[in-house]
């Protein structure tokens, strides 16, 4: 009995972890994208800027 309870410590165990890495993996996904985008938006208005010029 106490080995099919370790066991199901274990699963739930490595669920959280999964789920924790998956969460910390989107949010690190999610700040790359928007930094890349803020990026890209003002590379796009300096290149605008320096052709009004």
């Amino acid at each position: 009995m106490s080995q099919l309870s370790a066991c199901a410590e274990l699963k739930q165990t490595g669920k959280e972890i999964g789920h924790t890495t998956k969460k910390v993996t989107t949010a690190i996904g999610h700040g790359t994208r928007d930094t890349v985008k803020a990026i890209g938006h003002e590379t796009k208005e300096v290149i605008n800027e320096i052709k009004e010029d």
